[in-house]
């Protein structure tokens, strides 16, 4: 087996692992782990030949920008508290706590080459919160602070890591520079965000074609990213900035193809990507086991050591960040969705599960120093993160239903359900409102004005049966029951004018462009 065939593996194996996981109620990043590492023990499969740092970029923007289509800038706006003190506090407090215990343990480790191991085991993965948070049926709230602490918990750990990096390999380390470095890699990060979200955005309304505009989309997050790094700011910052502009911003509400077409593309693009992230990570068992070789017991020691320092400093600082939040919860009397349980604190403890970034951050550690030696204990370094990450995805990840089952925390779909009436209601009356509008502009027949007012009353019953009244309810189900009749029968009549249609592409003297616009139309009628 080639690389080629091996992602080709890969990418299959994405595919097929979500209804896997949908049958066995597991998260399909722990599946797509344990078959790269069932991969890695089979002989005739190949070491994984990606140069380390082409992984984030290639791997990153595009997961990245995925999952903040799902998400929108208030939802960060509303958590930005609990955020901070993940991706930001509980990082900084994971690397030093990681990188004492490392130094004191690991014979011969300088505390910069320890501080580094810290900074890349930090940060839980964003992908594989945001897909396992999305299948168990979380409450709102705790989906909204893990997805926030995933997407921006990288920026902290990537700009400390390179200080470590640079720290062990110069022999030399400033906290002012660092700090200095931090803060200019945001500003450059969102700066270049703020700058391409709004080119972009003008872009679209140029590119009139969705296959055009769905297109820049997936390039968009790559150039925010690389040009970042290019100018020594944050990528991962970068390309949040970018996403979260275009999602503010970009969005027609009219442009019903491009919306539909889009979000059909980036599912698939996430589900490949994501796929083939974490059964990378698995198949990197390989080159684990050949540092392991002779010396299993004194390095999963090590391993083990810092996988429970990992663990228990996210539990021993959610409890007390948790209790102060909802203690400035009740004395502000703000709308925060923050935890409201122990139960709650205990899914979100057990959430935090690494994976990608950490890889590839433990994979780029560079090979010597200034001084021409070899970078100290790297070999080491590297079998105690991908014991870090191999533990908590599979450990966790394959639990955490389980846990969540058993704590009983789940979603308020009772809230959902207000919000979605809410909603209904509020789409009804802006059609009432345009109806209306229209009314006094065309003078509209009564008979004419009365059935668009009964169908502005259709669209919010639709969406949310329960508007109705019991007599109103009866009607609406037998409508809804002739309508979907006429659809069916409409469905089988336009699927026969397709089949007519496809079979002119192989006639002789037929144009097949020509046969791939009428087509289209079918298509698109068939959408309505």
């Amino acid at each position: 087996m080639d690389q080629l065939a091996l992602l080709f593996a890969l990418l299959l194996g994405a595919l097929v692992s979500v209804p896997v996981g949908d049958r066995l109620g597991l998260p399909a990043p722990v599946l797509m782990t344990v078959l790269g590492i069932v991969m890695a023990l089979l002989p005739f499969v190949p070491n994984v030949d990606i140069p380390p740092d082409l992984i984030l970029p290639l791997i990153l923007p595009p997961l990245l920008y995925a999952a903040v289509r799902r998400t929108s800038w208030r939802q960060f706006a509303a958590n930005i508290k609990p955020i901070l003190l993940l991706a930001v506090a509980l990082v900084l407090v994971t690397m030093m706590c990681v990188a004492t215990v490392a130094h004191a343990i690991v014979p011969g480790l300088p505390l910069a080459a320890a501080a580094a191991l810290g900074a890349l085991v930090a940060p839980p993965d964003p992908v594989a919160a945001t897909a396992v948070a999305g299948k168990l049926g979380l409450p709102r709230r705790l989906v909204s602070i893990l997805e926030g602490e995933g997407l921006f918990n990288d920026v902290t750990a990537i700009v400390l890591y390179h200080v470590a990096i640079a720290a062990a390999v110069t022999g030399t380390f400033s906290v002012w520079e660092a700090g200095l470095d931090l803060v200019l890699s945001a500003v450059v990060a969102v700066v270049i965000g703020l700058a391409l979200g709004w080119g972009a955005n003008k872009l679209m309304d140029l590119l009139d074609e969705p296959t055009l505009q769905i297109g820049l989309s997936l390039l968009v997050p790559y150039a925010s990213y690389v040009l970042a790094e290019q100018l020594h700011g944050s990528g991962v910052l970068a390309v949040l900035t970018t996403a979260l502009f275009l999602v503010e911003y970009a969005t027609d509400a009219d442009d019903v193809m491009t919306r539909l077409a889009g979000h059909t593309f980036w599912d698939i693009v996430d589900t490949l990507v994501t796929g083939v992230a974490f059964g990378l990570v698995g198949l990197e068992l390989h080159n684990v086991v050949n540092t392991a070789a002779g010396r299993w017991g004194e390095l999963l020691g090590w391993a083990g050591a810092v996988v429970g320092v990992v663990i228990m400093v996210r539990l021993l600082w959610l409890l007390p960040a948790t209790w102060l939040a909802q203690r400035l919860h009740a004395a502000r009397d703000v709308d925060e969705e923050i935890p409201v349980s122990w139960r709650e604190t205990v899914v979100m403890w057990w959430s935090g599960m690494r994976g990608v970034a950490s890889v590839a951050l433990a994979l780029a550690i560079p090979l010597e120093t200034d001084a021409g030696e070899a970078f100290p204990a790297r070999h080491e370094i590297i079998f105690i993160a991908f014991g870090v990450i191999m533990t908590t995805l599979l450990l966790q990840g394959l639990t955490l239903p389980w846990l969540v089952r058993r704590l009983r925390v789940q979603a308020d779909t009772e809230q959902e359900q207000r919000m979605e009436h809410e909603l209904a209601v509020r789409a009804a009356d802006a059609a009432r409102r345009r109806l209306r509008e229209i009314e006094k502009e065309e003078g509209l027949p009564e008979d004419l004005a009365e059935q668009m007012m009964r169908r502005a009353f259709d669209i919010a019953v639709r969406i949310s049966p329960e508007m109705a009244e019991d007599e109103r309810r009866e009607a609406h189900r037998q409508r809804a029951k002739r309508l979907k009749r006429l659809r069916r029968i409409e469905s089988e009549m336009l699927s026969a004018a397709r089949h007519e249609v496809l079979s002119a592409r192989s006639e002789p003297g037929a144009v097949p462009e020509v046969v791939d616009r009428v087509l289209r139309h079918l298509d698109v009628r068939s959408l309505r």
